[in-house]
C-alpha cells in the first residue's frame, strides 16, 4: 500500500471487490452457510412485505366486491401459513443449521489466519503497521464473518423484495411507482448525510470506549492489582475514566442534535409530505375520479411505498456504508494472506546427528528500518560439545546474535555454517529443529506440565520428570505430569513463580532430543543457590551437546569453555574466564563489580 493510501484512509481494493473476496473465502470453506444465508435473507424479508401488499390488497377487494366473505378466511390462513412457515423455516435454520455451521467457518477461518501467522518471519512484529493490521487481522476475523453474512442476507433480501413489489406496483399503476421513486430519490441526500453521521459518530465512540475500556481494564486484571493497590493510583485511574465516560456523552450529544434534526427532516419530507401528501392524492384521485384503482390497489401501494423506501435507503446507503467500514478490515485481511516471508527454505534438510561444528564468518546484522548495524564483522568457531558464553551489556547484540543463529532473521551479511553447511540451504523446520531454545522472554502455556515441557501433545512422561529434575523444578504435582498449569481452563490448574516457571522453560531443553541447546538468561529469576544448582545439572545434563548461553550473571560464565564479550554489536574480547580476568579488560571488569556485590 502507498503512502498516498495510507494517509487517504483507501483500501487496496475496491469494496466490491473486497465483499467479493472475503464471500469468495466464506463460500470455499462452507458453500452451505452462504447459500442459507442467502436463502434466509429472502425468507426473512419477502413474505411479510408480499402479506402487506398483496395479501391485504386481495382481502380488502374480496371485502369491497361483497362476494364470497368466506374467501377472506382462506386468504387469513394462507397469510398465516406463509408468516409461520417462514418464522419457523428460520427457526430451524438457525437453530440446527447455523450456530454449528457459522462455527465451523469461525474454526476454519481462524486456523486459516494462525497457520499464515506462524510462518512469518519475526521481522514482521517489527513492522507497526504490518502488525497493527495483523492483530486488527486476528481479532476481528469472527466479526467479518457475522457481519458480512448479515449484510449480505439482508441485502439479497431486499433485492429481490424490491424487485418483487415495484413490480406488482408497476402492475398497479406505473405512475405510482415513478412518485415513490421520485420522492425516495429527492430525499437521497439527506440520508446519505444522515448515514455518514452516523458512521462518524460510530467512530468517534470507538476510540472514546477504547479509553474507558483502558482503565476500566486496570481495574480487574491481575497484572495490575498489587499498583493499584500499593501505590493508591485509583483516583487517578477513576477520573481518567470519567474523562473518558464523559468524552463518550459530550460526543453523544453533539451527533444527536445533527442526527436527530436530519431523521425529522427527512420523515417529514419522504412519510410526511411524500406518502402522506403527493401519493395518496394521486391513489384517491385514481380511486374517486377515475376509477381506475380499487380500495385494495389504493392500500396495497400505500404499504409498498413503505417497503420500497426502506430498500432503496438500506441498498443504497445503509448497506453502502456498513460494507464501505467492512471493506476496509477485509482488505488488511487480503493483505495479510497475501503476505510473503524473507526466510525461506533451503533445498536441503539438515539432519540431527551429533553436535558439529559452527562457524559464524563476517556476520553483521541491521534491523529493518534502522540506518546503523546491531551485528559487525563477528567471527566465531564454536566446536562440538563446547560450552560457550555470550557476554556484554544490555544492546551489545547478544540476543540479536543467537536470533540469527536460530534463523529467526536472516543475517544482513556474512555467513553461518554448520558442519561446513550454509544454514540457508537447508529447511528453516529442519534447521531450528536441531536446537532447544530458552528465551529471555519465556512463555508458560495453559496445558498440563507435560505439555509445556515437551510442546507437544505426545509426550515421554519419564524424559518430562526428568527434564524437571534437571532444570531444578521440585514443586509437588498433584496429577504429576498431567498437571495443568494457570487456571485460564481449569479451576485446579496450579500457579508457578517466575522461578518455578523459568525451571519448566529450562526443562524444554533437557527434554528435547537435539545437538545444539541455546539459553538466553536461564537463571534471570533464580536466586543464587538454585543458579548455582542449574549450571551444574545444565552441564551435567548437556555434556552431549553444544550449549551457547547468554548471562548477566558473569558468576555463571565460569563454567564455559569460551566466553566472548560483546560490546556494540561487535565482538571485544574472547577466552576463559581464567584468561580473561588474567587481562583485566571489560570481563574482568564486570565480573569483580558483581563480585563485589555478592560479598557486601
Amino acid at each position: 500500500m502507498s503512502k498516498k493510501e495510507r494517509k487517504s484512509g483507501e483500501t487496496e481494493h475496491s469494496m466490491f471487490s473486497n465483499i467479493l473476496f472475503i464471500l469468495g473465502v466464506m463460500f470455499k470453506l462452507s458453500p452451505a452457510l452462504v447459500i442459507g444465508e442467502l436463502v434466509n435473507g429472502i425468507i426473512r424479508i419477502l413474505p411479510g412485505r408480499l402479506v402487506s401488499v398483496v395479501g391485504i390488497k386481495y382481502i380488502i377487494d374480496v371485502v369491497t366486491s361483497g362476494e364470497r366473505l368466506e374467501r377472506i378466511y382462506y386468504a387469513v390462513g394462507l397469510i398465516a401459513a406463509v408468516i409461520i412457515g417462514g418464522r419457523l423455516l428460520t427457526l430451524i435454520y438457525r437453530e440446527f443449521f447455523w450456530n454449528m455451521a457459522r462455527e465451523r467457518l469461525y474454526y476454519r477461518l481462524n486456523k486459516q489466519l494462525y497457520e499464515k501467522a506462524k510462518s512469518l518471519d519475526l521481522e514482521s512484529y517489527d513492522n507497526p503497521e504490518f502488525y497493527n493490521n495483523f492483530i486488527l487481522t486476528i481479532e476481528s476475523s469472527s466479526e467479518n464473518i457475522s457481519g458480512i453474512l448479515g449484510m449480505i442476507q439482508y441485502y439479497v433480501g431486499n433485492i429481490i423484495s424490491f424487485v418483487t413489489i415495484s413490480s406488482i406496483i408497476f402492475t398497479i399503476d406505473p405512475w405510482c411507482l415513478v412518485i415513490i421513486i421520485g420522492v425516495v430519490l429527492v430525499f437521497f441526500p439527506v440520508s446519505r448525510k444522515l448515514s455518514n453521521l452516523q458512521y462518524e459518530r460510530r467512530v468517534e465512540n470507538t476510540k472514546y470506549h477504547r479509553r474507558s475500556d483502558y482503565f476500566q481494564r486496570i481495574f480487574y486484571l491481575q497484572d495490575y492489582a498489587k499498583e493499584v493497590r500499593m501505590n493508591n493510583i485509583s483516583p487517578l485511574l477513576l477520573e481518567r475514566y470519567n474523562d473518558a465516560a464523559d468524552d463518550v456523552i459530550d460526543n453523544q450529544k453533539y451527533f444527536y442534535k445533527r442526527i436527530a434534526s436530519l431523521t425529522g427532516f427527512q420523515e417529514v419530507g419522504v412519510q410526511g409530505l411524500g406518502f402522506m401528501f403527493v401519493l395518496p392524492l394521486y391513489l384517491g384521485y385514481c380511486v374517486i375520479r377515475k376509477g381506475t384503482l380499487s380500495a385494495g390497489d389504493f392500500v396495497a401501494t400505500f404499504n409498498g411505498a413503505y417497503s420500497i423506501a426502506m430498500s432503496i435507503n438500506f441498498l443504497t446507503i445503509w448497506a453502502i456504508a456498513r460494507f464501505s467500514e467492512q471493506a476496509k478490515t477485509i482488505d488488511k485481511y487480503r493483505g495479510f494472506l497475501k503476505s510473503d516471508f524473507k526466510i525461506k527454505d533451503g533445498e536441503k534438510t539438515a539432519q540431527k546427528t551429533e553436535p558439529k561444528t559452527i562457524e559464524i564468518k563476517n556476520l553483521s546484522f541491521t534491523y529493518p528500518g534502522n540506518d546503523h548495524e546491531t551485528l559487525n564483522d563477528i567471527n566465531i568457531t564454536i566446536k562440538p560439545y563446547e560450552k560457550i558464553a555470550l557476554v556484554g551489556y544490555n544492546g551489545a547484540g547478544k540476543t540479536t546474535l543467537t536470533n540469527l543463529l536460530l534463523r529467526l532473521y536472516d543475517v544482513s551479511g556474512g555467513e553461518i555454517l554448520i558442519g561446513g553447511e550454509d544454514i540457508r540451504d537447508v529447511t528453516v523446520a529442519s534447521h531450528r529443529d536441531r536446537f532447544a531454545a530458552v528465551f529471555q522472554d519465556f512463555q508458560t502455556f495453559a496445558c498440563s506440565v507435560g505439555e509445556n515441557v515437551a510442546l507437544e501433545t505426545d509426550f515421554n512422561p519419564d524424559r518430562v520428570l526428568e527434564a524437571l529434575k534437571h532444570s531444578g523444578f521440585s514443586k509437588e504435582l498433584p496429577d504429576g505430569v498431567n498437571t495443568e498449569l494457570l487456571r485460564e481452563f481449569s479451576d485446579s490448574g496450579i500457579m508457578l513463580s517466575g522461578g518455578e516457571s523459568q525451571k519448566v522453560a529450562v526443562a524444554r531443553a533437557f527434554y528435547k532430543d537435539c545437538p545444539y541447546v541455546i539459553l538466553d538468561e536461564p537463571s534471570a529469576n533464580l536466586d543464587p543457590i538454585a543458579e548455582y544448582n542449574l549450571n551444574k545439572a545444565m552441564m551435567d545434563a548437556a555434556a552431549h551437546k553444544t550449549v551457547i548461553f547468554i548471562s548477566h550473571r558473569l558468576s555463571t560464565t565460569v563454567i564455559a569453555d569460551r566466553i566472548y564479550v560483546m560490546e556494540n554489536g561487535r565482538i571485544i574480547d574472547s577466552g576463559t574466564h581464567e584468561e580473561l580476568m588474567a587481562k583485566g579488560g571489560t570481563y574482568a571488569y564486570m565480573f569483580n563489580l558483581q563480585a563485589e556485590k555478592y560479598k557486601n
